[in-house]
């Protein structure tokens, strides 16, 4: 069954079109609640089901949050709210508190005027595609709100924040701190601006935190992890030891050494590979996806490491490490799971594990970035209709098979479409960087003569 509503990562778009608008997302939180209360109706022992719903720092999150709130307690479904915080926050804490599911009202690394709603699990995980299938089977029941006496009760859970930054804390060993370590860390105005500075303060470092002010409208704004620009300037500013760039949801990371130079989610991939293989506490392989470095994966493979390429999405990530019992992935973005750690994709978390393996080791991210080079790689993002599908365009077809066959061994060709966003992405990688440029934009250049919205 094809999905309507649920993209790679929850439901998604622009506020005020659908399916982001007040009258849509209460139906689906009473389509989801009801799905709820039938799954977890033997299990309850006649309770309500309870779902946590968080928030990024959107000015639309208040309105979403409102209407979740209607459908999910017109089901029959008690609430609880935490404000803002951070997606992976969520996915703890729905799992911490064991509650039914967890709601995020997010649209991660995109602009304020989007917006999007995407559920966790009891466990803390993304929703199995069956539920998902499920929820969007009841959209297209009529609502019948519950009698009065069997109406759900919202309230806000006032602790969350201390929960999940001691979560957090507790994934750095207890025998090491960053003490003498001074850390530029870039909010991106977003989830994790009350969260990731007080952390990284409380495990020692001297913080500055920027792009920790939201106002509703700023966050992402050249700021985080999707802008690192912003970062690398700011520790070059502060002569910090490195930098910390989160999205706005929490769940990317991007990283700078103490010169500005950006690491990005494949180098950040590798320096906790060979941290974990160096002591031998890595499992099995690692996941990369389509996207990551053709470097990256000769780097890891130098350290005898195995390597697994899944689709593009973390996702598809997830699906392969617990497919082959790994717990090691992550995607070029910056989405790195630490599956011994979390159950999701954790901005915090993350750059915990980098900074564990640079104290253990002595090593700067700058020398840890030497150690795996990256070969030129360009993407470029091709604004198309709503709707276009790739497949059977023989246009764009021949144009790959031509940039392939110019290649050779010594590239590669990725074009896929976003899953959250009406683009098509062409990504080229080889060894020259001129011939690299010239063949991602021939690609880019038949897409448009084709689809250009």
């Amino acid at each position: 069954m094809s999905r309507k509503y649920f993209g790679t990562d929850g439901v998604r778009g622009k506020v005020g079109e659908a399916p982001i608008t007040p009258d849509f997302v209460m139906r689906l939180g009473y389509a989801a609640g009801k799905v709820l209360v039938a799954a977890e109706h033997e299990s309850m022992h006649g309770e309500r089901p309870v779902v946590l719903i968080g928030k990024d720092t959107r000015v639309s999150g208040y309105m979403l949050e409102s209407a979740l709130e209607a459908g999910l307690t017109a089901a029959g479904v008690d609430v609880r709210l935490t404000g803002p915080m951070p997606t992976p926050g969520i996915a703890y804490l729905t799992r911490a508190l064991r509650l039914q599911a967890g709601v995020v009202i997010s649209a991660s690394h995109n602009p304020y005027d989007d917006n999007g709603i995407k559920f966790f699990s009891a466990s803390g995980s993304k929703l199995p595609d069956e539920i998902e299938l499920a929820i969007e089977a009841a959209l297209d029941e009529p609502m019948k709100t519950a009698p009065s006496k069997g109406l759900g009760k919202v309230k806000r859970l006032d602790d969350a924040a201390g929960r999940y930054i001691e979560f957090c804390k507790s994934t750095f060993p207890n025998d090491m701190d960053l003490r003498g370590m001074r850390i530029v860390v870039d909010c991106a105005n977003g989830a994790a601006y009350h969260i990731a500075p007080p952390v990284l303060h409380e495990l020692g470092a001297d913080v500055i935190a920027i792009a920790n002010e939201p106002d509703g409208f700023n966050i992402n704004h050249a700021c985080g992890a999707t802008h690192p620009e912003t970062l690398a300037r700011a520790v070059r500013k502060h002569k910090a030891d490195l930098g910390i760039a989160l999205d706005g949801d929490g769940d990317r990371l991007m990283m700078a050494d103490a010169n500005g130079e950006i690491a990005d989610g494949d180098r950040l991939l590798y320096a906790i590979a060979r941290h974990l293989k160096e002591h031998g506490w890595l499992k099995g392989g690692v996941v990369g996806t389509l996207m990551t470095n053709l470097g990256t994966e000769t780097a890891l493979r130098a350290l005898g490491c195995d390597f697994r390429r899944a689709s593009v999405g973390d996702r598809y990530v997830l699906e392969m490490l617990k497919e082959h019992s790994w717990h090691l992935g992550g995607e070029t973005s910056g989405h790195i799971l630490c599956l011994d750690k979390h159950t999701t994709g954790d901005g915090i978390v993350s750059a915990l594990q980098v900074l564990e393996a640079l104290c253990r080791s002595g090593r700067t991210l700058a020398d840890t970035m030497r150690d795996c080079p990256i070969f030129p790689q360009i993407l470029i993002n091709v604004p198309v209709a709503k709707g276009f599908k790739l497949n059977g365009q023989p246009e764009i077809s021949q144009s790959v098979t031509e940039v392939e066959t110019e290649l050779g061994d010594s590239g590669r060709v990725v074009l896929r479409a976003s899953g959250t966003e009406p683009l098509i992405r062409v990504m080229v990688e080889g060894r020259d960087e001129a011939q690299v440029n010239r063949c991602a934009t021939r690609i880019a250049d038949a897409v448009r003569a084709v689809a250009g919205a």
